[in-house]
């Protein structure tokens, strides 16, 4: 039996964890095959021997490489749906732009879905115009909580909640600009909480 060169199950493990960091699945054998040069039936004698040296599992499909195994996470795909203001309020009708994949390890279990920001309102919480929000969809929203607001009028806005003011019986919305808009908060009788601001999504 011919032995194995070292050389090319180094290229086919390479090419596998490549192929997984990119796609977060494992190649099949001729999409091997057709990477590293050699035929479907080499690359299958390869895996068997990879296998057997406890290079990565395989069985009829590869199941992991040491790699895989540490890059693994869970990933869901969320809706980028349009931009929110942050500054005054404004009508936005959601559109989906596109789907994303995120991974669960960085952002966590639920619900979620992405806004890009308009307006410099929230600039103090790093949020800055055409970055992209992560939003958990939460109906509930605890006092200090960014939330996108959906007022008594159908407009939406992304504030920080400021919680209920019982003198004047309104919520308080509150700007994160205190340079250019020294104090200022938004008091309404009444809004929804449509999700809430979890993570931040910029280029440097």
């Amino acid at each position: 039996m011919r032995s194995k060169s070292p050389e090319l199950m180094e290229a086919i493990k390479a090419f596998v964890n490549r192929y997984y960091r990119e796609h977060h699945t494992a190649p099949s054998t001729q999409t091997i095959g057709a990477a590293v040069g050699v035929t479907r039936n080499t690359v299958y004698r390869y895996l068997v021997e990879m296998n057997e040296r406890g290079m990565l599992q395989y069985d009829k499909a590869i199941k992991s490489t040491e790699q895989m195994t540490k890059c693994k996470t869970g990933y869901f795909s969320a809706p980028v749906v349009g931009s929110i203001r942050c500054g005054d309020p404004e009508s936005e009708e959601e559109l989906v732009e596109e789907y994303v994949s995120l991974p669960e390890s960085v952002f966590g279990k639920g619900r979620f879905y992405l806004l890009r920001a308009k307006g410099d309102s929230m600039v103090d919480a790093g949020i800055e115009e055409d970055d992209l929000i992560v939003i958990q969809i939460r109906h509930e929203a605890g006092e200090g909580d960014i939330v996108v607001a959906l007022d008594q009028d159908g407009q939406n806005t992304l504030k920080r909640y400021g919680g209920y003011d019982e003198e004047s019986g309104l919520y308080i919305l509150e700007y994160m600009n205190e340079k250019r808009y020294p104090g200022k908060v938004e008091k309404v009788r009444s809004f929804a909480v449509q999700g809430v601001a979890r993570h931040v999504i910029k280029t440097l």
